[in-house]
């Protein structure tokens, strides 16, 4: 009923002003409420949209490829709706809804990411018309299982819905059996070249096997179980993507030159994203193939691209204390292997890894030993530990060659964020990599600190 709906949402914009008031950080309260008053409050998403709703879920970058994709959608001038803070679970959607909706007023869409545990159960409320699906590796094992486990939950999720239309990751054969009977839109990568120091992924690779029962072998690996796959033994092979990218990465950035058919005939359009390394030039492909097919313009999505600004960590770049820090979350083998690829050479940088292993973060730091620390065994700088596992994040530098006399564990946050900006230099950075809960610590102390 209307009555219940906006019965929630004035409650839930009134806890959120509050909030405001007494400066806390509580993502997901807003939503907490608005779901107690009423329980179907999500299900008035599809009433008041007048174009479509977009879902995205994966292990790793689905907060950027949704973020990146909502900033395209609005630089067109749309009115979108958006979970921006990368609360993914019901009540930080239905948070995000009750912020962000104007009353008795309608939207063009919807960008929601969503948690991979909670799609199936956010697909109770609303019919989506897009699912982006990223990929799919090891995070959380505690929460999670197995690779296996969880795409089985996003199937039952996809299931649900035949009218379902997907983009998916097409290099990720875990991704393969997705979506059977509903209509397929791949974005891929067909080459990838390195303009950066460290040429080859170090990415932890999955054990993943062909629908068979066989290895799968690759013409082009990318990192971690992503590329050019294909299964000697039943012929079954990457599919040809549909939006088909050959991505340049440098240090800091990275091109991407795209084909795609667009009325019939092949287009090529080239586009730049200041995001660095290969896993936010895959963000940015999903986030363009979806704004290219919602037929945007080739000139406003690079616009979008050009303004989008790096939220909750996610490559987020600010300035305090009149020194440049670059926030980067991590939070599995891959994800980390990736991140730490991109930070290797920063030879005036200063670098502030924060381990927590609350809920959130997943109590199993067993990663840490899976993640290739190596790549910083010849860090120039001091490496600065903290968290409630900094003392298992030193151990893990130690073996990974680092030098142990350079290895400073200050467990508490703030102490810890003091130090490392106090030592930046002077067109010098601050490169810190927590993981979930880190950063929610993190970013309560910084609006304290700015």
């Amino acid at each position: 009923m209307k009555f219940s709906f906006y019965a929630a949402l004035f409650s839930a914009k009134f806890v959120n002003t509050c909030l405001h008031v007494v400066k806390s950080a509580g993502t997901s309260l807003p939503g907490v409420v608005a779901l107690k008053i009423s329980r179907n409050f999500l299900s008035f998403l599809s009433k008041y949209c007048e174009k479509k709703i977009v879902t995205v879920t994966g292990t790793n970058g689905k907060t950027t490829t949704a973020g990146l994709a909502a900033h395209i959608l609005k630089t067109a001038k749309n009115h979108v709706l958006h979970n921006e803070k990368g609360a993914n679970m019901l009540s930080g959607i239905a948070s995000s809804l009750a912020v962000n909706y104007k009353p008795f007023s309608t939207f063009d869409y919807a960008v929601l990411e969503s948690d991979e545990a909670y799609l199936t159960k956010l697909y109770d409320y609303i019919k989506a018309d897009y699912l982006i699906v990223t990929n799919l590796f090891r995070d959380q094992l505690d929460r999670y299982g197995e690779l296996d486990t969880t795409a089985k939950k996003i199937q039952e999720a996809i299931t649900k819905n035949k009218a379902l239309k997907i983009f998916i990751n097409a290099d990720d054969p875990m991704l393969s059996e997705l979506g059977s009977d509903n209509k397929i839109i791949y974005f891929g990568f067909d080459n990838v070249t390195y303009k950066t120091t460290v040429q080859e992924s170090q990415a932890p690779a999955e054990s993943v096997y062909c629908s068979c029962g066989n290895d799968l072998s690759y013409k082009t690996g990318y990192y971690a179980h992503i590329g050019n796959y294909f299964c000697k033994s039943c012929g079954k092979k990457r599919p040809e993507p549909d939006y088909k990218g050959y991505a340049v990465i440098y240090d800091d950035y990275s091109e991407i030159y795209l084909k795609y058919f667009k009325n019939g005939q092949e287009t090529e359009n080239c586009f730049r994203i200041n995001l660095a390394g290969l896993y936010n030039a895959y963000n940015a492909l999903a986030a363009i193939s979806i704004a290219l097919e919602f037929c945007i313009d080739a000139g406003v999505i690079q616009k979008g691209l050009d303004t989008y600004k790096s939220v909750f960590g996610r490559a987020e770049k600010f300035v305090l204390n009149g020194k440049n820090v670059l926030v980067q979350l991590i939070k599995n083998p891959t994800g980390a292997s990736e991140v730490l690829r991109t930070v290797n050479n920063k030879n005036n940088s200063q670098l502030l890894i924060i381990i927590n292993d609350n809920y959130a973060d997943g109590r199993d730091v067993s990663w840490l030993w899976d993640a290739d620390f190596e790549l910083l065994k010849n860090y120039p700088q001091n490496i600065v530990v903290s968290g409630t596992r900094a003392f298992d994040m030193a151990v893990r530098l130690k073996y990974a060659g680092f030098d142990e006399s350079k290895i400073k564990v200050i467990n508490n946050i703030q102490d810890a964020l003091n130090y490392s900006v106090s030592r930046v230099e002077q067109n010098g950075k601050l490169l810190i990599m927590p993981t979930y809960t880190a950063l929610l610590e993190m970013q309560k102390l910084l609006k304290k600190l700015k």
